[in-house]
């Protein structure tokens, strides 16, 4: 029984925004009113530099690696830590302190999939360096890296509940960045 209290706490850390109190700690504007208005790293960067950002993206991907590694180390099923990992990736997306308005999940998302197996994570981080260096586009880094990210969770962890979860996450990543997908079509994405 005490192994489903992994999945509401995960998502009240998931709706923590690193964002908006990193920017609120550094004295920044507020990253949903400034920039393209979302709260999360590639915005901050574009508002408060990279130091700000890089903190941001560390606490992002801490919120999905923290109660999925907490759900792994206590031996929790693998639908317990898939439903986990999904907690934690929806309370960045809709988070309950902040008007259910929040981020588009990329560092989430790395951070939850870390939590599943070091590999998938690191495959999926090596991925995105890749593509970046080839297009220098970040939200296409970040579409492309998630749409592998099912595969990469079938060969690596071979866990159905878990590949579930990363298709899950994948869909909402894409539903997340649908302004962005516009814009690579159009050729005016920056």
């Amino acid at each position: 029984m005490i192994d489903w209290l992994f999945i509401p706490l995960a998502y009240v850390i998931g709706s923590v925004s690193s964002a908006i109190i990193i920017c609120r700690l550094m004295g920044l504007p507020d990253p949903r009113a400034e920039g393209s208005g979302n709260p999360g790293a590639t915005n901050v960067m574009r508002i408060g530099g990279k130091k700000a950002a890089g903190i941001t993206l560390l606490g992002d991907l801490l919120k999905g690696l923290i109660p999925v590694y907490a759900a792994n180390a206590f031996g929790v099923s693998a639908e317990i830590l898939a439903l986990t990992g999904l907690a934690a990736f929806i309370g960045h997306l809709y988070p309950m302190f902040f008007g259910f308005k929040g981020g588009k999940g990329v560092a989430t998302s790395i951070g939850v999939l870390l939590g599943f197996c070091w590999w998938l994570g690191l495959a999926f981080v090596a991925t995105w360096l890749a593509v970046y260096k080839l297009r220098k586009i970040s939200s296409l880094s970040a579409l492309c890296t998630s749409v592998l990210s099912p595969i990469y969770a079938w060969f690596i962890v071979c866990s159905v509940p878990l590949v579930l979860a990363s298709v899950v996450m994948t869909a909402l990543l894409l539903y997340r960045h649908k302004s962005n997908i516009k814009r690579l079509l159009t050729g005016e994405e920056s």
